[in-house]
């Protein structure tokens, strides 16, 4: 637990969502009438229509807040993530969203728990990025973070992908397949999880290379150590693309080589006093629950 080290929160919502707007409003109320500075980022401000706060970019929020918390969706939480991680700004997730493996705090929950948090009640860890540079000649031509996963996959329309996949220098193998994914173990349970591949808890040190519908069943998922270096070439196939969370894409050609490594970025989570990983994990999965639970839930 550590105490007394917050002293000015962003809060951040999902863009485009009807009714965020009251829980917004009244966390910030909450919030700065317990003595914090309370700034929302730019876009959420102009959605929920809220005055008497500062609103920042998201780049103004990582030099001057020491906390963010974000109502909304997984995804929304991978995007900030992914922007705030070189400022080291740790973030609270509030889920008003649909899963919400991430976002672990309630709405029911929210006025009760994310004060608590403010004041040092919270549990921290730490969670990996990956950056992926797509080099084109010999030359890098893009470069993005994940949360996530970087996928390298085919067009809905277009044939199998051909992907030529090295570990460190050392040829692993040639693929065919509809794609790759090389996931963190935040996205282990994400397209990784929907694609067989295993779980892998966020403390874990290394992340994972997934084939997606690999036309050998040979080909499986395997768990790579931390500090391995993934070149995936593109060697044949039309309309091959790459993703990052499935949030920004880029197309490639033949040849190009995507390059991908742990970042030296981390994203910082907090989580409620009494966060259990294997909790979510189970009401998120239903595990160990009859049908009838189910439906109920």
């Amino acid at each position: 637990m550590e105490i007394g080290q917050f002293k000015t929160v962003a809060l951040v919502g999902r863009t485009n969502t009807p009714g965020i707007e009251e829980p917004l409003a009244s966390l910030a109320s909450l919030i700065a009438s317990q003595g914090f500075e309370v700034v929302f980022e730019a876009q959420t401000a102009k959605e929920v229509g809220v005055s008497g706060y500062p609103a920042l970019s998201t780049a103004e929020i990582g030099a001057r807040a020491n906390v963010a918390v974000v109502l909304g969706g997984d995804g929304t939480m991978l995007g900030l993530g992914r922007q705030l991680a070189p400022y080291k700004t740790p973030l609270i997730g509030v889920n008003h969203g649909r899963l919400g493996f991430i976002t672990d705090i309630s709405l029911a929950q929210m006025r009760d728990l994310v004060p608590q948090m403010l004041a040092g009640c919270f549990e921290r860890e730490e969670r990996t990025l990956l950056e992926a540079r797509i080099v084109r000649d010999g030359k890098p031509i893009y470069h993005a973070l994940a949360f996530n996963d970087v996928v390298v996959n085919r067009s809905g329309f277009s044939g199998m992908a051909e992907l030529r996949v090295s570990v460190d220098g050392h040829f692993m193998y040639d693929q065919r397949s509809d794609g790759l994914i090389v996931a963190t173990p935040t996205g282990s349970t994400a397209y990784s999880l929907s694609a067989a591949g295993p779980i892998l808890h966020p403390s874990l040190q290394g992340f994972l290379l997934v084939p997606i519908a690999p036309h050998s069943l040979s080909n499986r998922p395997i768990v790579l150590p931390d500090d391995s270096k993934v070149d995936i070439q593109i060697i044949g196939g039309r309309d091959v693309n790459v993703n990052f969370d499935m949030q920004s894409f880029t197309a490639v050609e033949l040849n190009d080589t995507i390059e991908v490594r742990r970042s030296r970025h981390t994203v910082p989570v907090l989580h409620p006093v009494g966060y259990s990983y294997f909790a979510t994990l189970r009401k998120k999965l239903h595990w160990n629950e009859h049908p009838s639970q189910e439906d109920a839930s």
